[in-house]
Order: structure tokens, then C-alpha cells, then sequence
């Protein structure tokens, strides 16, 4: 009797996987960081080929049927090779640093990125499929990482060469993240400030619903960068009839124009979400509130709030995650943030220090989402 496909997903990411760290580069090697260097393959790392062992067995579990055991043993063996992955990168360019120059760069390729990629995916769908409860899953996906950040943390990866770039620009990285999430608070406050009361009168007022939803969607349109564009002229001409404008920061460029781009820009998801909250409120329950002799204010606050704070939080967190990416797109008109390093590395084809750049980035992107999708679960959970 010939054994069946118990498990389509995994069988097909680790065929991928597998075909990833065969057929495309582990690691690059150069001379120095400009340099685009020679790619090394998975046979040329020492006992690199030991990373396909982990990557069969998942394509073997494939073909068992999905019980609890066969998913724990799934993720277990996907994290195990993606730490695994993580390791040899950093062993290999530790081996290669002792025969190359100071200014010799060892860097993680394309074969390893997309490795580890499905190696993640491959996890995930196994800790959906182990538990439905959203808090146990983010544990499941989040202790995934901690083996990566105990190698992180005893310098085991310190000769790869994001890692060099990293130590020689701590000071700039630094700033980045203080300007990058600096650029997040001021365009989130602003934006619901603005939001909330616009959202709340358009849902009093249904007949404005269309001319402030056309106005907010044209402002989506426009393209990030000609909008800074558009700001930065009449910002200019403001701070020059004005110095005590220009004295606190108001000018053509830099984080003026960001902000009140990022700011139009967050309206839309953000007032979007507030009335269809609110109109998800039943009308009985309002009217119960107002039976009870509660005010405008009182409803609003005590009872139409908290029951539509889960689709409030889903429209802040689309505004939050896309405030993180497009603030890259602000280091254009000097806002800084990583944008200013991604743009730095591009400049000097430095792939290193983009990625850099690149990977503060998502990683916010990340904990943002995952810290809405818990606050959401937890007052969902409230309301039933």
C-alpha cells in the first residue's frame, strides 16, 4: 500500500527548502564590503551538507499522518534547522576570517535567506495546525528566535558582515531607531487625535461620509515621495516669513514634512476603522445607554468605545505598520530613520549595510503586528 501526502504544505516548502540550499549560494564571499565577492555553495561550507538532513526529515514527515506528536516534531525540527542555518553561516565566516584580510567580508546568500524563510513558514503552519489560541501560538513562534538571539549574544556571528557593519555604525544604528520610532509616536498621536473626533462626526453624520472618504483616498494616491515633494515648498516658504517656524524644526525638509505626510496618510485606515466600528455597535445596546440617562459623551465613551475597540485596534495597527515601512520612504527629505542607512547602503552598492537597514525595519513591523493581534484577541475575549 503506498504511503499518502499527509501534509501538502510542509512536503511542498521543504522540496523548496531543500532545492534552496542546494541549487543557490549559501554565503558570499569578498575581498571588502564593495565588492560583489565569490558565492559558496552549500558543499563548499565545512559540513555544510549536514543542514539536509533536518531538511529530509521534514520532507519525510510529510508523509505521516498529522497528529499532535508528528506537529511537534515538525516545528522542533524546522527551528532546529534554522538555528542550524544561523550557526554554520557564522562558523563558516569565523574559518574564513582567519585566512582573509581585516577587510574581507563574509555575508549570509540568497540560498541561505530563502532557506530560512521557508524554515519559518514551515513553522509557523505547524504551530497553527498544533493550537487555535492566538496567545499560544505567538509564544510557539516567538521562542523560535531565542536560540537565534543566544548566538547573537555570545558573538558567535560577530565575523559575518552585517554584523562588522553593525559594530562600526552603533552610534548610527542607534539613531536610527531613536528617529525611526520618534517619527512612529509623532505621526500615531497627531493621527488619532485627528482621527477619532473625524471618524466619530462622520459616523454622526453619514451624508460626509463620501466627500471625507474621497478627500482621505485621493491623499492615498498620491505617491509618498511627490507628496513630501508638495510639503516641502510651501513648508519652506512658511519657515522664511517665519523664522520662529524654522527655529523649532519647521523647513522644507526633514522631519516637518515627514510627519505631516505620514499624519494625511495614516487618516484613511484610521477613520475608516473608527466608523466601522462604531457602526458595528448594536443600536439596541446605545439605546439601553441612553434609556439609562447617559449624555452623548457618556455613550460614546463608556459604551460605543469599548465595544468597537477591536476593529479600532485592527485599523491602528494597519496605520502602525504602514507608518513603520514608509518612514524609510521620509529619510528622502532628511527625516533620518533606517531609511537613511538603507539609502546609504544602496548608494554605495553596499548590501550589507541595506540589509541592516532592512532588518530593523521588519523586525518592527513584526512586534507591532504581533502586539495588536494580542490586545486585539485580549479584548475580543472581553466583550464574549
Amino acid at each position: 500500500m503506498a504511503m499518502g501526502i499527509h501534509n501538502r504544505v510542509t512536503l511542498l516548502l521543504a522540496l523548496l527548502l531543500t532545492a534552496a540550499l542546494l541549487l543557490l549560494p549559501f554565503l558570499n564571499w569578498a575581498p571588502n564590503r564593495l565588492v560583489s565577492g565569490q558565492p559558496l555553495a552549500l558543499p563548499q561550507i565545512a559540513k555544510g551538507m549536514w543542514l539536509l538532513l533536518p531538511a529530509l526529515l521534514l520532507l519525510a514527515l510529510a508523509f505521516v499522518p498529522q497528529k499532535r506528536l508528528t506537529l511537534i516534531l515538525i516545528l522542533l525540527c524546522s527551528e532546529a534547522l534554522l538555528v542550524a542555518l544561523v550557526a554554520a553561516g557564522g562558523m563558516a565566516a569565523a574559518a574564513l576570517a582567519q585566512h582573509g584580510s581585516p577587510l574581507a567580508r563574509a555575508s549570509y546568500g540568497s540560498g541561505f535567506w530563502l532557506a530560512a524563510a521557508l524554515a519559518l513558514l514551515i513553522a509557523a503552519d505547524a504551530v497553527s495546525r498544533l493550537t487555535p489560541g492566538l496567545l499560544w501560538r505567538l509564544l510557539l513562534n516567538g521562542q523560535i528566535w531565542l536560540p537565534v538571539i543566544v548566538l547573537l549574544a555570545n558573538g558567535q556571528l560577530d565575523a559575518l558582515s552585517l554584523l562588522k557593519e553593525y559594530a562600526n555604525r552603533r552610534d548610527v544604528f542607534d539613531q536610527a531607531l531613536s528617529r525611526h520610532l520618534l517619527i512612529l509616536s509623532g505621526t500615531l498621536v497627531p493621527a488619532l487625535l485627528v482621527g477619532i473626533p473625524l471618524g466619530w462626526y462622520c459616523y454622526r453624520r453619514p451624508a460626509l461620509q463620501p466627500a471625507v472618504f474621497s478627500t482621505l483616498n485621493i491623499i492615498q494616491t498620491v505617491p509618498s515621495v511627490a507628496l513630501f515633494g508638495l510639503l516641502m515648498a510651501p513648508l519652506s516658504g512658511l519657515a522664511r516669513a517665519f523664522p520662529a517656524l524654522s527655529s523649532i524644526g519647521i523647513s522644507g525638509i526633514g522631519i516637518a514634512p515627514a510627519l505631516i505626510a505620514l499624519v494625511l496618510y495614516a487618516l484613511l485606515p484610521l477613520v475608516r476603522s473608527i466608523v466601522a466600528g462604531l457602526q458595528n455597535v448594536p443600536e439596541a445596546v446605545t439605546e439601553t445607554a441612553r434609556g439609562m440617562g447617559m449624555k452623548s459623551g457618556q455613550i460614546f465613551w463608556q459604551v460605543e468605545v469599548p465595544l468597537a475597540l477591536p476593529v479600532l485596534l485592527a485599523g491602528l495597527r494597519v496605520t502602525t505598520i504602514q507608518t513603520i515601512g514608509m518612514t524609510v520612504i521620509a529619510a528622502l527629505i532628511g527625516a533620518g530613520g533606517f531609511g537613511a542607512i538603507i539609502f546609504q547602503g544602496l548608494l554605495s552598492s553596499a548590501l550589507d549595510l541595506v540589509m541592516l537597514g532592512v532588518i530593523p525595519v521588519i523586525a518592527l513591523a513584526v512586534i507591532a503586528d504581533t502586539l495588536f493581534k494580542l490586545l486585539i484577541s485580549i479584548t475580543e475575549a472581553k466583550r464574549q
